[in-house]
This record gives structure tokens, C-alpha cells and sequence, in this order.
């Protein structure tokens, strides 16, 4: 018996909320009472999980936004300040003269601007790849998102569970506490009364079985603390926080569980991974197309304007002669840019290629082993569903065994030893009874998860 409660008290407080008949009471006394979707929305909104994966949802939105922008001209300015030598149109004028020297006393100063407009016109799929790779990336950081709020749901539900359980468990070692007390008061009135169906060797016993009880009972106010700790550190509240779960006793569920060939098609629908891996495998595949255009040119329309100034300079209007310190011309031409390299792109191209070769393995793999999983959860749940069943049906006897125990003890016919094996029989069965509820609720957790239902959706 004490391994067993040792066992369910432990499970319970790793997983849990508070519950049960303390609700109207704490919310009497101002305290924070939640349900199960409440729990679920508050640690939502309090996951910092949650606000890294929308992070990365932006990051890809900038991508996106970046890959958007080289569809459109890009101009590039450089403005220029310094000194520059003094020079006149004679000095070229009939015949270039060449020997004349720059002097630091004919030094002047000029100035200058050059801009270039490069309007992209066609890219062989640079841009428009690069741009649908961004577009289905956004799509899978969001799924990704989903997939973590359905993990944070899912820990919020063991715990709210966990939690019921280890209050159930409590209040069986409770109903056990207090039939040890009124065996033992009336076996202690027996002895008194010299009664020769009891001895003290019965009232050894019963002082050692309540021992073990009492311990029990240490674990399970444990066990309880524990959880609603986990819970409030799930949630984003303090240590010191009042929190308590609405009076909720731990039942099984009133529903028709759906065929395991239904939950996978579900799946198939729902599933955030199965999201991720399709728009992944897209995204990969942009970005293959988008490597293999490095091998070809980029068209563009090219602006050029220059302008620059020179005081102490004359301008020369020649179109076969530039002064690169006073001048104005501009112009416009249709552009071909081709960067030929030995290797480079071809190797880009790989390592893309092979990166979406991973993505399709990775689809094979959550093929075949995501109803794996589905499979292994709705057995859970069948095996939990009988379970609940049979333990209800055996806890039920052992109290009735238990009962009749104490009332044969009571009228001095039964000896202890009945007692004892009876408690402890009421009391495995009825842990294990809600035990079985636990884990059936802890198996519909799952099957929601691995289908991907929506956190509120899934959670009753």
C-alpha cells in the first residue's frame, strides 16, 4: 500500500492545479480561483516560449520585406569636398600644354555628386523566389508558434489533472484516517470493558496502521504543494500568489471518443508539424530555384548623373574632354550584370538541394510515425476507459468488505487483521480508480496534442 501511494502522490504533484471543495472559500476570501481554460489562457499569455516564436516570425517578415524591396530602383549617391588646382581654358587652347605644374598657391577647392539608379528589371527568379521562400517561411515560424502553444497546453492540462489527483488521493487517505480513528476508539472502549474479542495487540496494530497512514497523508499535503507550484510557475505567478482550481472533483468525461483512423485524418487537417514540413518543403524548394539563378544575368535600366564644381576653373564643353572637377553630365542605358564564378554557385546549389532532400525525409519520417504516436495515445485511452471500469467496480466492494469489517469488529466478532486487509484493499482500489480517471484524461491531452487541437478547443 505505501508504494502505491507513494507512486500517485508523486505523479501528482508533478502535474497540477488546485481543486475541490476549498473554491467557495478562497474566492470568499479573495483568492485567485481558475478554471482549466483560464489556467490555459493566463499561461498563454504568460509563456515567453510564445513571444520567441513570434520574434521569429518577424525576423522572417523582415526577410520577406527585404526580398519585396530589390524589386524596386536603388540609388546610390557620393558627394566629394576637397582642393583641386587651378586651371584654365588656354592652357588647352590651340595646342594642350604640358608643362604646367601644380603649385600649393594655385590650389583652389571643389565639389562633387554622383548618383546611380539601378531599377531591376529581370532577375532569371532571384527575387521572386527568394521572396516565395520568405513567404512560406512566415508560415512555418507560425506553426511553429502553434506547435508550442499546443505544448504549453498540454503541460497546463497534466498539471491541472496532476494536481485533482493528488487532492483525490489525499481525501481517499482521509476517509482511511478516519475509520482507523473510530476502530481504534472502539476497540480501546472494548478493552476497557474487558471485553475478551479485543487484546492489546489489536490496539498495537491499529496505533501502527494509522502510523503509516498519517505518513501517507504527509505525502499527499506534499504532493499538493508541489503541484500548485508547478501550476503557478506554468501560469507566471509568484510563490506567494493565492491561487486555487474551481470545485472540481476528478470524473471522467461525459463524450464519444471518435475511431483512431479519424483522430490521424485530423491530424493530417490539424497538425502543426505536418504545416511546417509542406510549407518547409516549399520554402526549400524557392530557395533551390533562387540559387540556380546565380547562373545567369540580372537585366536592369542604369542611370548615371554626375555633377561637380571647381572655383578658379574654367568649364570645358567638349564631349571628348571630362573635367573631373567641373562638370554636369548624365544618362540612362539598359543594363546586363552576369558574376561568373569557378564552383561557387554550384556548391550554393547543393547545399540548398540538400537541405531540401532533408526536409522530404523528414516528411517520410512524420508520415509514418505521427500516427505511431496517435496510435499509442488512443490505446492509452482505451486501456485508462476500461480501467476507470474495472477499478470502480472493485474499490466498490472493498468498501463494502470494509464496512462490514468494522461493524463485525464493532459487535466484537471480527478481528483486526479483517480491518486492516480491507482498508488496504478500499484504499488501493480507489487510488487506482482515480488513477485510471487521471490517466485517461492525461490520454485525451495527448490525442489532442498529437492531432492538434486548438488549446481551448481540446481542453474540457
Amino acid at each position: 500500500m505505501k508504494s502505491l501511494f507513494t507512486s500517485l502522490l508523486i505523479v501528482g504533484a508533478l502535474f497540477g492545479p488546485p481543486s475541490s471543495s476549498h473554491a467557495a472559500e478562497d474566492a470568499a476570501q479573495g483568492n485567485l480561483v481558475l478554471g482549466l481554460n483560464d489556467c490555459i489562457r493566463m499561461a498563454l499569455k504568460a509563456a515567453p516560449e510564445l513571444g520567441e516564436a513570434q520574434a521569429d516570425i518577424e525576423q522572417t517578415a523582415s526577410k520577406l520585406d527585404e526580398a519585396k524591396s530589390y524589386r524596386y530602383p536603388q540609388l546610390e549617391v557620393m558627394s566629394l569636398f576637397g582642393p583641386a588646382p587651378q586651371a584654365r581654358a588656354q592652357d588647352i587652347t590651340p595646342t594642350i600644354a604640358t608643362d604646367r605644374s601644380t603649385r600649393l598657391n594655385r590650389l583652389t577647392w571643389f565639389t562633387s555628386a554622383d548618383a546611380t539608379l539601378i531599377q531591376p528589371l529581370y532577375t532569371f527568379g532571384k527575387i521572386s523566389e527568394n521572396m516565395k521562400a520568405a513567404t512560406h517561411g512566415i508560415e512555418v515560424d507560425r506553426s511553429r508558434k502553434e506547435q508550442r502553444a499546443n505544448e504549453i497546453t498540454l503541460k497546463v492540462r497534466e498539471y491541472y489533472y496532476g494536481l485533482m489527483l493528488a487532492r483525490e488521493l489525499k481525501e481517499v487517505v482521509l476517509e482511511v484516517q478516519e475509520d482507523l480513528a473510530a476502530a481504534r476508539k472502539k476497540a480501546q472502549k472494548l478493552l476497557d470493558d474487558g471485553s475478551e474479542s479485543v487484546d492489546q495487540i489489536d490496539i498495537y496494530k491499529l496505533d501502527a496502521f494509522s502510523g503509516e497512514v498519517a505518513k501517507l497523508l504527509e505525502e499527499a499535503q506534499k504532493g499538493e504543494k508541489l503541484a500548485l507550484a508547478a501550476l503557478k510557475t506554468r501560469l507566471g505567478l509568484s510563490a506567494i500568489t493565492p491561487l486555487d482550481i474551481g470545485s472540481e472533483r476528478l470524473t471522467m468525461d461525459e463524450e464519444t471518443v471518435p475511431s483512431y483512423d479519424a483522430f490521424v485524418d485530423r491530424a493530417r487537417l490539424r497538425r502543426p508539424e505536418f504545416r511546417q514540413i509542406a510549407e518547409g518543403i516549399k520554402a526549400r524548394a524557392a530557395l533551390v530555384e533562387a540559387a540556380k539563378a546565380n547562373y545567369y544575368p540580372d537585366v536592369f535600366l542604369g542611370g548615371l548623373a554626375s555633377w561637380a564644381y571647381a572655383d578658379d576653373r574654367d568649364r570645358i564643353n567638349n564631349p571628348y574632354i571630362t573635367d573631373q572637377y567641373k562638370h554636369f553630365y548624365g544618362g540612362a542605358a539598359l543594363g546586363l550584370r552576369w558574376k561568373l564564378d569557378f564552383g561557387i554557385t554550384g556548391a550554393k546549389v547543393a547545399g540548398e538541394q540538400a537541405q531540401y532532400n532533408r526536409l522530404l525525409s523528414t516528411k517520410e519520417f512524420a508520415d509514418a510515425n505521427i500516427p505511431l504516436q496517435i496510435k499509442k495515445f488512443y490505446l492509452d485511452l482505451k486501456e485508462a476507459e476500461q480501467s476507470v471500469t474495472a477499478t470502480q467496480s472493485a474499490y466498490s466492494n472493498g468498501k463494502k468488505w470494509a464496512v462490514a469489517a468494522l461493524a463485525n469488529f464493532d459487535f466484537g466478532v471480527g478481528p483486526a487483521k479483517e480491518i486492516f486487509d480491507a482498508l488496504q484493499a478500499y484504499a488501493r482500489m480507489r487510488a487506482a480508480y482515480f488513477q485510471s480517471i487521471y490517466n485517461y484524461k492525461i490520454a485525451r491531452a495527448n490525442l489532442d496534442y498529437a492531432v492538434g487541437e486548438a488549446p481551448l478547443d481540446g481542453a474540457k
